[in-house]
């Protein structure tokens, strides 16, 4: 028997973030839903949208494409990433994402185990530009 009660969490009750590029939602994390062992997501990108290259020195990253096509940079090599695919990026791999569609494409993403801190567990290795506002 749990003494959490189930938490569901729609996508538009979640906050944009768009600061390394694309339309990033934490959807089940320790603040929304008191997650204790990671945190799951859902990337929204427009065509020509990209995530900027980042790795995450505590946890792995699970992805999978919903819709849309991807490409992913894994340590500099090239992957091709389609709809119904499913991707384990390890630790310490550095990764970045771009829809090379024509459509939006959308990605979930898990990473556990949690960092010891929020601010330990992505670590930044491009600027990215932020998208701009659709009017």
């Amino acid at each position: 028997m749990t003494s959490h009660s189930p938490h569901i969490v729609d996508l538009a009750d979640v906050a944009h973030n768009r600061r390394r590029g694309g339309d990033l939602r934490a959807m089940l994390t320790p603040s929304t839903v008191g997650a204790t062992s990671g945190f799951m997501g859902l990337a929204l990108m427009q065509p020509g949208e990209r995530i900027g290259e980042h790795y995450h020195p505590y946890s792995e990253e699970f992805v999978f494409v919903v819709c849309g096509d991807l490409e992913v940079d894994l340590d500099g090599t090239t992957h091709a990433l389609r709809p119904d695919q499913g991707l384990l990026i390890p630790r310490d791999m550095r990764h970045r994402f771009r829809n090379v569609g024509h459509t939006e494409a959308r990605m979930v993403f898990h990473l556990g185990p949690l960092a010891p801190r929020p601010e330990l567990g992505h670590v930044d290795t491009e600027a990215t530009e932020p998208a701009e506002a659709s009017s």
